[in-house]
């Protein structure tokens, strides 16, 4: 098993670049489907999640080569099936991707039921009932979607939430319908743009991306070629606030800051100078002596983002006062804060906000619980007086890369141990 251990205390200083996006790479590889020619995706982050998804796609027949580290090139061309094993995706959730890029192009998927990290209920139905809009039929058995039509027409699709998976989802599956698809109230995120700006330069007809209502006119195929994924907004958020909670002076550069607003208001708010550079590709965040106490509401994009939500929570336990930070989007997203309380911060659960009071850290043996808490752990680790031991960290492989030398490199006391079990 592998650990990270951290000896905090120490003052990050220096420039970070930022990978492409976790949750854009994970919905624009399974579009690469919807392609009958051949596409190039660049800017990809080297992590599991995109190990994963490459590897179920070879089990398909499609030809996907890494020309280097993080460029992909997917020949799905010579696909010979339609159904992807449990085994194959059960530790990811943006698996249901391949569920509309098939349906889309073939009028046939059998995808598992997803996994990946566990933090409150997130079903599919909206992506079911957006298929089904379409003309599919869906059975789910013994954990499997199966999806299935002899066509798919357009439709008018209201989303009850603006769900960013029921939209991505929907939108590559609709690429291929008969006539226009309208989603409406549909998520606003980056990585919802950046799926349908590769679709287009694919030959979709997509319009609206970015606003609550998307428009997708049929196409009968498109073509290959390149692009590249838009930067990662949650890593550079997470870099962000570990300059913060170090008192640090640390540039994120590679980053869209358009994408960081909500994070930079909030920073400022709590007495941290972010400033934007010159080139305007990247933003200088200079942590305060003493972080002041704010109230955090997480909400769909353009709003603070869940995703961010246990990183701040390590935040606010160093800040000056009572803070109170709301999830709206996850309901039960609140595992990590008992690994918090064995560092010493002062959080109380009611409902769904926590209660935080700000104060000191003291390092301990923690165990991450998924993705986003792993980094909330690794941002208290660095602030925490002594040495702090975090198990589990196959869930930050899962959307971080190089997370441990990147912040070595800006001055952190960190390093990865194997232990036997």
């Amino acid at each position: 098993m592998e650990y990270i251990t951290i000896d905090g205390g120490k003052r990050l200083e220096g420039q970070v670049n930022i990978n492409g996006a976790k949750n854009a790479a994970v919905a624009i590889i399974p579009a690469a489907i919807a392609s009958t020619g051949i596409c190039t995706i660049d800017n990809l982050p080297a992590i599991k999640d995109v190990q994963v998804l490459v590897g179920a796609m070879r089990k398909l027949g499609i030809g996907c080569e890494f020309t280097d580290e993080h460029t992909l090139k997917i020949d799905s061309r010579a696909i010979n099936g339609h159904s992807i094993a449990y085994d194959q995706v059960k530790d990811m959730r943006a698996s249901y991707y391949l569920l509309g890029a098939l349906l889309g192009r073939f009028k046939h998927a059998e995808v598992p039921l997803p996994g990946g990290c566990n933090f409150g209920l997130r079903p599919i139905d909206l992506h079911m009932k957006g298929f089904e809009a379409l003309g599919a039929k869906i059975n789910i058995e013994h954990g499997m979607v199966t999806a299935s039509a002899e066509r798919l027409t357009g439709a008018s699709i209201y989303l009850d939430i603006s769900s960013v998976g029921a939209t991505i989802n929907i939108m590559i599956a609709a690429v291929y319908a008969e006539g226009v698809t309208q989603i409406e109230n549909a998520a606003k995120e980056p990585h919802v743009v950046d799926t349908a700006n590769f679709l287009n330069k694919m030959g979709a007809k997509i319009k609206g991306a970015g606003t609550d209502v998307i428009r997708i006119t049929g196409v009968e195929g498109l073509s290959g070629g390149e692009y590249s994924v838009i930067p990662d907004q949650i890593e550079a958020g997470t870099y962000m606030i570990a300059s913060a909670v170090t008192g640090g002076d640390v540039s994120v550069q590679n980053i869209i800051p358009k994408h960081m607003d909500s994070l930079s208001a909030k920073l400022t708010e709590m007495g941290c100078q972010v400033l934007e550079n010159d080139a305007h590709d990247g933003l200088r965040v200079i942590g305060p002596e003493v972080l002041k106490s704010c109230t955090v509401k997480t909400m769909f994009y353009p709003g603070f983002p869940t995703d961010l939500h246990p990183q701040m929570s390590a935040l606010l336990s160093r800040a000056n006062g009572t803070s109170v930070l709301t999830e709206t989007v996850f309901e039960h997203r609140f595992q990590y804060v008992k690994e918090l309380l064995r560092l010493g911060a002062n959080i109380q659960v009611e409902g769904r906000a926590v209660i935080i009071e700000g104060g000191s850290l003291t390092g301990a043996q923690v165990m991450a619980t998924d993705l986003r808490a792993g980094a909330a752990l690794i941002i208290a680790a660095l602030s925490a007086e002594g040495r702090t031991t975090i198990g589990n960290v196959k869930y930050l492989d899962r959307g971080y890369e190089k997370f441990e030398s990147k912040l070595s490199a800006l001055g952190a006391n960190i390093s990865r141990i194997s232990v036997e079990e």
